[in-house]
C-alpha cells in the first residue's frame, strides 16, 4: 500500500493463516554462510570496521581512473575473497547474486564478468544485500544451487553524482543527509552439506513497498524507516517472536535519525525493539560533525554485516542476529519530477545453529 498526502497508513498486523511462505519463508535445509570479506574506503575504516575489513583502502581511487572503476574493483575484491576465505574455487561456485546503486548496476555487471559463473544482477538500492542473500538461501534450500556467492557495494562519490549533485559543485550538506559508504562486502553461502559451519540463515522476509510521502533525497533516514518497521513487525508476526528473541535487530542504512524513528514507529504499533536494534549507518562511522546521521548507501550494510556483525557471530558473541537492509527506490528523474520516496526492506535471520 502506498501512502499519499491525506491518507493514512497503518500496518496490517493480522497473521497469515497460511503460515510460512506468504511473506516470510524458513529455511528448511539452512543454508550455511561460510565467509565474508569485506573491503572499506580510508573514511570508513577509521570506525569500527577498520578492525574487521579485509582490506582497509588508503586512496578511494583504488589505483583507478574513476570512482565507478574503482567501485567495481572493491566488488571484484569482495567476490574474489569471500571464495577464497571459503575455500572455494570459480569451478565450485554455482552463482553470484549481486547489485549496487549504479545505473545498469554496472558494478556488479561488470565485477561479473571477471567469473564463468552464472550472475543474477538485482536491484534494491541500499537492501540490496539482504535481498542477495535471500534470494541466495532460497537457491540453496530449494536444491537448485550448492555455493552462491551474495555482494554489494557502493561508492560515496559515485552516488553523490548519480543522485544529487556534481561533487565539483560543493554543495552544502543539509543536517539530516547521511555519508554514502565507500566499501563492498560479500558472502559465500553454502548448502550445510558442503561446510560444517554452523552460521545459518533460517528465514527470509521479503518487504513490501512502503512510501510516506518523503520527497527530500537528503532525508533517506526518513523515507527509509517505514520499510524497516513493515518488515520487522511481519517478520515477528510470521515467526510469532518478539524483538528479544534475537540478540541483534540489525537495520542497514537508516543512520541515527532513521533510526530513532524506526524505534517509534514500531513502538506505536506494540513491538519495542529499543534494547537490541543498532543500524550500520549509526556504527559505520566515528560520531563526528561531518558524517551528520551516520552512513548509507548498498555498500553500508553488505561492510558492516560482512566484516564486523559476522565475525561476532562466528565468534558466538551474537546468536541469533535479524538483519534488515533497507532501500530507497528513486531516480534522479522520479525526483526531479517531484514524486516521492517509496522504500523497501529485506530481512534474513542468521542464526548459529
Amino acid at each position: 500500500m502506498h501512502f499519499r498526502a491525506g491518507f493514512l497508513y497503518t500496518f496490517p498486523l493480522k497473521r497469515h493463516t497460511e503460515g510460512m511462505g506468504i511473506k516470510t519463508i524458513e529455511f528448511k535445509s539452512q543454508p550455511r554462510i561460510v565467509s565474508g570479506a569485506a573491503i572499506a574506503g580510508p573514511k570508513e575504516c577509521v570506525g569500527v570496521v577498520g578492525k574487521y575489513v579485509d582490506r582497509a583502502l588508503a586512496d578511494d581511487t583504488f589505483g583507478e581512473s574513476t570512482y565507478e572503476k574503482a567501485e567495481c574493483k572493491m566488488l571484484t575484491f569482495a567476490i574474489a575473497k569471500a571464495m577464497e576465505k571459503g575455500g572455494v574455487s570459480e569451478a565450485d561456485t554455482d552463482m553470484l547474486i549481486s547489485g549496487d546503486l549504479l545505473n545498469q548496476i554496472i558494478s556488479a555487471s561488470f565485477a561479473a564478468r571477471d567469473y564463468d559463473f552464472p550472475f543474477l544482477g538485482v536491484y534494491g538500492a541500499c537492501s540490496t544485500m539482504a535481498e542477495s542473500m535471500a534470494l541466495a538461501a532460497m537457491s540453496i534450500d530449494g536444491g537448485y544451487a550448492k555455493r552462491v556467492v551474495a555482494a554489494t557495494g557502493s561508492h560515496f562519490s559515485t552516488a553523490e553524482r548519480q543522485y544529487r549533485y556534481p561533487l565539483e559543485l560543493g554543495n552544502t550538506r543539509p543536517p539530516q543527509s547521511q555519508w554514502t559508504v565507500t566499501g563492498a562486502g560479500g558472502v559465500l553461502i553454502a548448502d550445510k552439506g558442503c561446510t560444517a559451519e554452523s552460521v545459518a540463515i533460517t528465514s527470509a522476509t521479503f518487504g513490501r513497498v512502503v512510501d510516506y510521502g518523503i520527497t527530500d533525497v537528503n532525508n533517506m533516514g526518513a523515507a527509509m524507516a517505514p520499510a524497516a518497521a513493515d518488515t520487522i513487525i511481519r517478520h515477528l508476526k510470521d515467526r510469532g517472536m518478539s524483538p528479544s528473541d534475537y540478540d541483534l535487530i540489525l537495520t542497514g542504512d537508516l543512520g541515527a535519525l532513521g533510526s530513532r524513528i524506526l524505534k517509534d514507529l514500531t513502538w506505536e504499533k506494540g513491538v519495542d525493539i529499543a534494547k537490541n536494534h543498532v543500524d550500520c549507518g549509526e556504527i559505520v562511522y566515528n560520531v563526528v560533525e561531518d558524517e551528520f546521521q551516520g552512513g548509507s548507501g548498498a555498500g553500508c550494510s553488505a561492510v558492516v554485516f560482512s566484516s564486523y556483525i559476522l565475525d561476532k557471530i562466528k565468534k558466538r558473541r551474537l546468536n541469533k542476529v535479524l538483519f534488515v537492509a533497507t532501500g530507497a527506490l528513486l531516480s534522479t528523474i522520479s525526483s526531479a519530477q517531484g514524486e516521492s520516496i517509496p522504500c523497501i526492506a529485506h530481512a534474513v535471520s542468521v542464526e548459529n545453529v
